[in-house]
């Protein structure tokens, strides 16, 4: 947490520079490596994304993951190699899954995730009152039951979701104090998560989670899918060990179960696992032109 509030205060020219275009765009997301603090971890890492800095993040863990185990950065053993992280929420340990010296499935344990409440209200403005669970899973989110809404967790509802998702993200800010035990800096709701009906019968539901300044995630959320199990386990609707397959918006999927029970401070806590794949893409280099006026971004929501 303390290398994140540093990046914050002393170097957000950098995050805009990168994350705003004419590099990047308003959904764009990455991940500063930096010195770990954890005696044994192989990096640290600093997520950033149009509005700041996360706490936590699934999908770059695992993305990170891919990454470090098929370019060299860290020894490839089969049939799994291990790699361990320092992220702003706490330590990690990841898994690749390594077939013919590929990385097939990245599986990692996030850090103890937690219910705050259960089936609150908050009064909407323009909407009316919302049904929200809160959770955190690496971050807060507010869960929301799409049906409640005249919307589907669909990409052709994007620019609705984005909207009603901000909308009922600062009600909630409005309403209530997020808690964290430990760590008063993770106090915030990052986002939304719509939650709705799989469109493959097979998979359990999806998510479509609206965070920072408006932006989607293309995945289902990796601390998102962690606080969702949360909720599923105090509500009884999912075991230990239990796994169940969880979509995005795009249809991509995660898997997650918990794997054990735990308290955190004076929550009772869930141990997530959560699998998922990524593929790197290409390598590029960013170039910052002195004399270019757009040269520290901007950007377009």
């Amino acid at each position: 947490m303390e290398k994140r509030t540093d990046a914050q205060n002393h170097h957000d020219e950098l995050r805009k520079a990168i994350i705003w275009e004419p590099r990047g765009h308003a959904d764009m997301y990455g991940a500063i490596i930096v010195e770990p603090d954890t005696t044994g971890a192989d990096f640290g890492v600093i997520f950033i994304h149009n509005e700041g800095y996360s706490t936590g993040c699934g999908h770059a863990v695992i993305a990170l993951t891919k990454v470090f185990v098929e370019t060299g950065l860290i020894s490839m053993n089969e049939p799994e190699t291990e790699v361990k992280m320092d992220v702003p929420s706490g330590f990690i340990k990841s898994y690749a899954k390594v077939n013919n010296g590929q990385v097939a499935k990245v599986r990692f344990e996030n850090v103890p995730s937690f219910v705050q409440s259960l089936d609150t209200e908050v009064d909407v403005p323009g909407l009316g009152m919302i049904n929200y669970d809160l959770a955190f899973g690496g971050a807060f989110y507010a869960f929301v039951d799409i049906a409640q809404l005249d919307l589907d967790c669909k990409p052709e509802y994007q620019n609705q979701l984005i909207e009603t998702g901000m909308k009922i993200k600062h009600a909630v800010i409005d309403s209530v104090e997020m808690v964290h035990p430990l760590e008063p800096d993770m106090n915030f709701l990052y986002g939304t998560i719509f939650t709705g009906v799989s469109k493959d019968p097979n998979h359990h539901s999806r998510n479509v989670c609206i965070f920072a300044e408006g932006e989607v995630d293309r995945s289902p959320t990796g601390t998102g899918v962690s606080a969702r199990a949360a909720i599923l386990h105090a509500k009884g609707e999912i075991k230990v060990g239990e796994s169940i397959i969880i979509e995005s918006i795009i249809g991509s999927t995660f898997s997650v179960k918990v794997v054990a029970t735990t308290t955190f401070g004076h929550y009772d806590a869930v141990i997530p696992e959560v699998s998922g794949n990524a593929y790197i893409t290409g390598k590029n280099t960013f170039w910052i032109n002195q004399e270019d006026p757009l040269k520290d971004g901007f950007i377009l929501r």
